[in-house]
């Protein structure tokens, strides 16, 4: 069924010649992800990190494809302090800013695939998404993150900054833009991601 619902949307992309965009969140902590890594047998190597700080990065993506066009990688971070009373995650309001961006961006209508988040399924996001005509919403099923090729994209930054211990969250979130600006420019990497779903780019005609 799942695989139905985004050949449903591949189709619909074609006909409106409209961009295939998957999105998705993801976010980091002052805490390094583990990775693997060379060391002296029986000497296990030891990245010290302070434990002082707090604070969190959260990313929301896009991976946009259209055939005939270069794969986009379209992203935003918030940058969380831990302050009373502070959002801990994207609203509504982020999240339609960051559509209209890559609307205004990819100079195209939008066939946007995404999952069933509270935010993404809420009164006041319909209420946006139903005030543009160049928007057309498609929802994942539960538990189906091997359909969207965004979450290949937080894998492999996951990967890139393994073992890596930060001097604070202005840190981490330089880091992470870096690493995820380098990934906008390997078309390869991002149309590899997409392969890797078992999805194409081509519609059904059967």
């Amino acid at each position: 069924m799942a695989a139905g619902d985004v050949a449903g949307g591949k189709t619909v992309a074609a006909q409106r010649q409209a961009w295939l965009v998957f999105e998705d969140e993801a976010g980091q902590t002052l805490r390094p992800p583990k990775a693997r890594t060379w060391g002296r047998r029986g000497h296990t190597p030891v990245v010290p990190v302070s434990g002082k700080g707090s604070g969190r990065v959260s990313i929301a993506g896009l991976t946009c494809y259209r055939p005939g066009e270069r794969s986009r990688l379209i992203y935003r971070t918030i940058t969380h302090r831990g302050r009373k009373n502070e959002r801990r995650s994207f609203s509504e309001r982020d999240y339609i800013a960051l559509l209209d961006a890559a609307h205004q961006q990819l100079d195209g209508p939008i066939v946007l695939i995404w999952d069933n988040l509270n935010t993404h399924i809420s009164a006041a996001m319909r209420q946006m998404i139903d005030a543009r005509d160049w928007l057309h919403v498609i929802r994942l099923p539960a538990y189906a993150p091997d359909l969207n090729p965004t979450e290949a994209v937080w894998s492999h930054l996951k990967r890139s900054i393994g073992n890596l211990a930060v001097n604070g969250v202005d840190h981490l979130q330089a880091i992470i833009k870096h690493r995820l600006k380098s990934i906008q420019y390997r078309t390869d990497l991002l149309d590899g991601f997409l392969a890797h779903t078992g999805l194409t780019l081509e519609p059904d005609t059967t």
